[in-house]
């Protein structure tokens, strides 16, 4: 037998007739296909033809909505403790697949301990023309912008000249631009601007003062020549964070008096701050503006860093590497955990990387360019803040130990977990915006929020976990009922 015929044989043989339908079962497709009129009825129509009302939503989760498969997973779970590894641990491998078009089932967070609300479920995407218009109302006039920053600019000018003659250990201080107006994440009015005067210095000795690995004691290996700094030592050696602060608020309020054409004020001290607050009348407004004295620490980064800046995946290899050859800044910050407040603490500051980070967020070089796509990133940043902002107003008192930082973190760790430019498409402000909500909240609800430099520093205080549980339960009742906060004041 000829082996090509053999073969069509078998294959013939291998093949099995489609079996023809029965009557019975043309019967039964036919009276499927007459829909009853039960089956007909519109959900949330009665029998008669009338809508039953809808029951108003709670705190509660919400149920799934139709369009789940548009949902990204849930967030992953942050560690238990604080350690690196468990930084490491939750920004683990992720899909390489655009998170808006995921079509698994995603879980949802888990539910907030004693006995408060869960956290949403997912639900149907807030509606993209209302938080359209509320990033429209958040941004800055034109006009408004340039007015306020060319008054800052004046007063800065002439505080630097005064503050280089007046003490030589401020003879090289250089100002730098920090703060959301410089990211371009600035909301509502130009009203707060943040102004870092950098000292560099070199030969220095870090020391850390806990174990958060983010506050430090500095020490000269060798005192600089020609440098004042002997007033600023204490008797073992460290420097004095305290007293160069002091010193630079003696200088300025003495001149910020010569000021011409411009009221100018040194305002009160807030306890813990590390800012030196001006008060600059433009009427009919006023402006405040935050100046703080930064050390440039010539030299490598802290061990406390060496598993934090997880951007590999999200910016590249060689972004992060350039970005880990700048040097690292310290800012006068007391550490409120230490028995005997001395003053003589400084903390680690990555404000300049931050902003750097924020200007060049794309996944691709030419994300948000004038030629390039365009991402919705920083539009969930402000919306972030702005919605922080709103519940601070409303709950002053529940809400003070948070500040824009906290989303700004919560940010940031989005941005790792989802680091291809189209997990961002700026069509899908919505479903981007509820994620990153999604993942704060989760945050709150362990009371562990990762600082983003330093894996070990957790940034919500296990002894605010009321206070975070609280947070999380008004953010779950924003999400679940479209953001009544956005609209209460217009």
């Amino acid at each position: 037998m000829d082996p090509a015929g053999g073969r069509g044989a078998r294959a013939r043989r291998g093949t099995r007739p489609a079996v023809p339908r029965s009557r019975g079962a043309e019967k039964g497709a036919e009276k499927g296909a007459a829909r009853s009129p039960e089956r007909g009825r519109v959900a949330g129509q009665s029998s008669n033809g009338a809508a039953t009302p809808r029951a108003p939503r709670t705190d509660a989760p919400p149920a799934r909505g139709s369009r789940s498969a548009r949902r990204a997973p849930a967030a992953r779970e942050l560690p238990a403790g604080g350690a690196a590894s468990g930084a490491e641990a939750f920004l683990a491998p992720r899909s390489r697949a655009p998170a808006a078009r995921a079509s698994a089932t995603p879980r949802s967070v888990a539910a907030v301990p004693d006995g408060a609300d869960a956290a949403p479920a997912r639900r149907p995407p807030a509606d993209a023309l209302r938080l359209r218009e509320v990033l429209s109302r958040l941004s800055l006039a034109r006009e408004e912008v340039s007015g306020a920053s060319t008054l800052v600019n004046r007063v800065v000018s002439h505080l630097i000249q005064a503050i280089r003659g007046k003490d030589s250990c401020f003879s090289s201080i250089e100002p730098q631009n920090a703060g959301s107006y410089y990211e371009r994440v600035k909301i509502s009015k130009p009203n707060e601007f943040d102004i870092m005067l950098v000292m560099p210095v070199e030969r220095i000795q870090l020391d850390e003062s806990d174990d958060t690995g983010a506050f430090y004691y500095v020490s000269f290996k060798r005192i600089p020549k020609g440098k004042g700094w002997l007033k600023f030592l204490e008797e073992d050696g460290k420097l004095s964070a305290f007293e160069m602060r002091e010193a630079l608020r003696e200088i300025i309020k003495q001149e910020v008096k010569t000021i011409k054409d411009v009221e100018v004020t040194v305002a009160r001290k807030k306890p813990g701050c590390p800012a030196i607050t001006l008060q600059i009348k433009n009427p009919p407004s006023e402006i405040s503006l935050d100046i703080i004295l930064t050390l440039e620490a010539k030299g490598s980064w802290p061990i406390s860093t060496r598993n934090g800046l997880k951007i590999e995946q999200w910016l590249g290899t060689k972004v992060r590497k350039n970005m880990r050859f700048k040097s690292p800044y310290l800012v006068a910050k007391q550490n409120k955990s230490e028995k005997v407040l001395r003053g003589n603490t400084w903390r680690l500051s990555f404000s300049h990387i931050e902003k750097e980070i924020i200007k060049n967020h794309g996944n691709s070089k030419t994300c948000c360019e004038s030629d390039g796509p365009k991402c919705c990133r920083k539009g969930c940043l402000k919306l972030l803040k702005y919605l922080l902002e709103q519940l601070k107003m409303k709950y002053p008192k529940e809400l003070e130990k948070f500040c824009s930082y906290h989303v700004k973190t919560a940010f940031l760790h989005s941005c790792v977990m989802w680091p291809n430019d189209s997990d961002w498409h700026l069509g899908d402000l919505d479903h981007c915006f509820q994620r990153c909500l999604e993942f704060f909240v989760d945050c709150l609800q362990k009371s562990q929020l990762t600082h983003f430099f330093i894996p070990q520093y957790n940034l919500l205080s296990l002894e605010d976990k009321s206070k975070h549980h609280f947070l999380s339960r008004k953010i779950c009742h924003e999400l679940n009922n479209g953001f009544p906060v956005f609209h209460e004041n217009y």
